[in-house]
């Protein structure tokens, strides 16, 4: 049976879903049914942040596989109690709501700032300000505070009271940031949007700019979070606090969680039955979460995550001297971007199909960036190997330009 073929049959045709067919993973490394194998450059999206199969994951769950799998939020759990406790114990925050996903993460967030702000201030204050080029997620509210039109634009009519300004830009976001506003969300690393850093007197002046006009400032933390960057979370590489962030991806490194956490300031924008989740607080996922998060909370694997970061630098830099075909290569921690030069424009997927055609997943991260996003503990070995099927990958890729 031909899984890639079968697939088309039965399911919704969103993906656009390479050749290659996983079957199992080990480490960095995925197999299929032929056992062909292919370096894991990619990671899930950045989620499966210790690779496949860590035994440590695998012990977490199954031990509490045997224990408890599901009840609801009406009652408490030890695992979700333990995981809240460690999250807020390693940040800057003092609550945590625990659910799904990095998008439900996002608008538990959104709503928290709205409904604060509804309370506090009054029915105008509710103006959400995000940034062009974002990303925040797939529901409708989500992918409206996403500043992304192709996601959001045959969706409509979408929510209101939401704008965008230039990302990086002081003046656009002292425009749009007024006693008006209930948030202002910001990623700290645009990752869909093509790797793009924010700098630190754009974070400085949205603080600053929350602060005068009452606004919760918020930090989408999806992709960076949990040790992405060489640190837990990417704001404490800034002298700067955000009130709430949201994250998701490598919290349960595969297995599927996501969080809100808030300063203590703004934690009554929920009360009960304000908001809620059937699922969010699950046993498993947090017996996940937890063992993921006392792996990757440690100096070793944060300060690795730096030492890799070099390695894939590196690497990149000598291919670009061999091939000449990237612009730039940017990002932070594990979490990279190789830019195509202009005349590359577009082709970023093309590059993607051939990498896992060669031997290594790839993402793409806008159809000019290739984007990386290993595991935090993939072996030097692994990374050099992979790069090896990467270069072979372009050698095909420039024969095709040629031609």
């Amino acid at each position: 049976m031909n899984l890639r073929q079968e697939y088309p049959n039965y399911f919704l045709d969103i993906y656009g879903q390479v050749d290659f067919v996983p079957v199992r993973g080990v480490g960095s490394r995925l197999y299929d049914n032929n056992d062909q194998e292919v370096i894991d450059f990619a990671g899930g999206i950045a989620v499966n942040a210790l690779g496949h199969a860590h035994p440590q994951m695998i012990a977490a769950l199954t031990n509490q596989a045997q224990k408890l799998w599901h009840v609801s939020n009406i009652m408490v759990n030890q695992p979700a109690v333990e995981l809240g406790k460690a999250l807020v114990n390693a940040s800057d925050f003092d609550k945590v709501f625990i659910c799904n996903s990095g998008t439900e993460a996002v608008e538990a967030g959104l709503k928290l700032a709205r409904r604060y702000s509804l309370v506090n201030f009054g029915a105008h204050k509710h103006k959400i300000v995000s940034f062009k080029n974002s990303f925040h997620g797939r529901t409708l509210f989500a992918v409206s505070a996403g500043g992304q039109s192709k996601y959001s634009a045959d969706f409509a009519p979408l929510p209101e009271g939401i704008v965008h300004g230039e990302f990086n830009d002081l003046s656009s976001a002292e425009e749009l940031i007024d006693e008006n506003t209930a948030v202002v969300i910001v990623e700290v690393i645009q990752a869909e949007g093509g790797i793009i850093q924010a700098s630190t007197e754009f974070l400085l002046k949205l603080r600053e700019l929350c602060d005068k006009h009452q606004a919760i400032l918020m930090f989408d933390e999806v992709q960076t979070g949990i040790g992405r960057t060489g640190k837990l979370f990417a704001y404490q590489h800034y002298l700067i606090q955000p009130d709430l962030i949201s994250i998701a991806k490598a919290l349960g490194g595969g297995f599927p969680i996501g969080a809100i956490l808030v300063k203590e300031k703004f934690s009554s924008g929920f009360t009960i039955g304000s908001h809620g989740t059937t699922f969010g607080g699950n046993p498993l996922a947090c017996a996940v979460a937890l063992s993921v998060f006392y792996i990757i909370n440690t100096s070793e694997v944060l300060s690795g995550v730096t030492q890799r970061e070099q390695v894939f630098r590196e690497q990149l830099d000598k291919l670009n001297q061999e091939f000449d075909l990237f612009a730039e290569i940017r990002g932070q921690g594990l979490l990279i971007g190789a830019a195509l030069k202009p005349q590359y424009h577009g082709r970023a997927r093309e590059i993607m199909n051939l990498g896992f055609a060669h031997g290594v997943a790839l993402l793409n991260a806008s159809p000019n960036v290739i984007r990386f996003t290993p595991s935090l503990i993939i072996p030097e070995e692994d990374i050099i190997l992979g790069m090896n099927h990467f270069k072979t990958a372009l050698h095909k890729f420039s024969k095709n330009v040629a031609a």
